[in-house]
């Protein structure tokens, strides 16, 4: 397995994946065989119910992960639609192992599927998503942000 970062640039906002959002996630994606990865530990700040992570923070997990599958193929995509399957309880304080792949691309629309899962290997969550690449002209203007050094 590759340990190439993806998300090579962190100055920004993003919730998922900014250095500049006090309050996000930060999360460090990088390359697979077949697609990301990322490791993270959800805090107390991140629970629902005692020592279980919110669901709202799950999804986003998996819908930051599948972006940057998306990224990582090429091209600056949103998320269109997202479906989630809650497996077992996702337990804060916990490291977790996201992954994320595109399983399909239509040209403007990409289909991927995610998953988070325990140290130990147990499937807690999956998804799938569609993805819709932005236009050329937004593109060039967040590879400006999101993606130094790529070509415009």
């Amino acid at each position: 397995m590759e340990t190439t970062r993806v998300n090579t640039t962190t100055d920004h906002g993003c919730f998922g994946c900014g250095d500049r959002n006090p309050i996000g996630l930060k999360l460090a994606f990088y390359r697979t065989d077949d697609g990301v990865s990322a490791e993270f530990t959800p805090a107390a700040e991140h629970e629902g119910y005692m020592r279980m992570t919110h669901g709202g923070i799950v999804t986003t997990l998996l819908d930051e992960a599948m972006s940057w599958a998306v990224i990582d193929s090429g091209r600056l995509a949103v998320t269109a639609r997202m479906s989630l399957d809650f497996r077992k309880p996702v337990p804060s304080r916990e490291p977790l192992q996201i992954t994320a792949s595109v399983t399909r691309d239509r040209g403007r629309a990409v289909e991927t599927a995610g998953e988070v899962r325990s140290t130990d290997g147990a499937l807690l969550a999956s998804a799938t998503g569609m993805f819709i690449r932005v236009s050329e002209e937004q593109q060039r203007a967040w590879e400006r942000i999101y993606l130094p050094g790529e070509p415009e």
